[in-house]
């Protein structure tokens, strides 16, 4: 092998030793009607971490979580109607509604993606919170003719890690 092959191996090797990898499973939730790519080795929150977590009593249906409880999957399967048509709409608002709520947010984008023949919107942003910064990616879609709320979250010092994982669960996302 020549000395420059020899060099890019090495190369190649010493970067993937030095990125983290996610191992993703497909789950299917919310009565077998949702299939999603989530992290191996999370978990269903608990009720009680669920009620720390997630004060308000319009928490998440369903929350999966890494061990420490800092890096979540969220669900939540709203009461609100929707429909394929009204997706943008509802990107629009939730943008809106995050500008009123973080007017300090660092945005990375928002938009709508066809995903598994849906239309999905979503909206990326890192959020202030009380003694760090929390990076979002909220997906959503209907399902059942109500609005199916998806939230990828982890603290902003973990999430040059997760990014491209939580884009991968959020390109994953299948309705039956």
């Amino acid at each position: 092998m020549k000395p420059e092959h020899l060099i890019g191996l090495l190369s190649v090797i010493l970067i993937s030793w030095t990125i983290p990898t996610v191992e993703l499973e497909k789950r299917k939730i919310l009565n077998d009607k949702v299939e999603i790519l989530l992290p191996k080795e999370f978990e269903i929150m608990s009720e009680d971490m669920m009620k720390l977590k997630y004060p308000s009593e319009r928490r998440p249906t369903l929350v999966y979580t890494d061990k420490t409880g800092g890096i979540n999957v969220a669900f939540n399967h709203t009461a609100s109607n929707a429909t394929q048509q009204q997706i943008d709409a509802y990107k629009d608002n939730f943008v809106s509604m995050f500008k009123n709520l973080y007017p300090t947010a660092e945005w990375r984008g928002t938009g709508t993606n066809e995903i598994n023949g849906r239309k999905v919107g979503y909206i990326e942003l890192t959020t202030p919170a009380i003694d760090t910064k929390i990076y979002n990616l909220m997906f959503f879609t209907d399902l059942d003719g109500r609005l199916l709320l998806c939230t990828f979250n982890c603290v902003d010092k973990k999430q040059k890690d997760w990014i491209d994982t939580a884009k991968q669960i959020m390109n994953s996302l299948t309705i039956k």
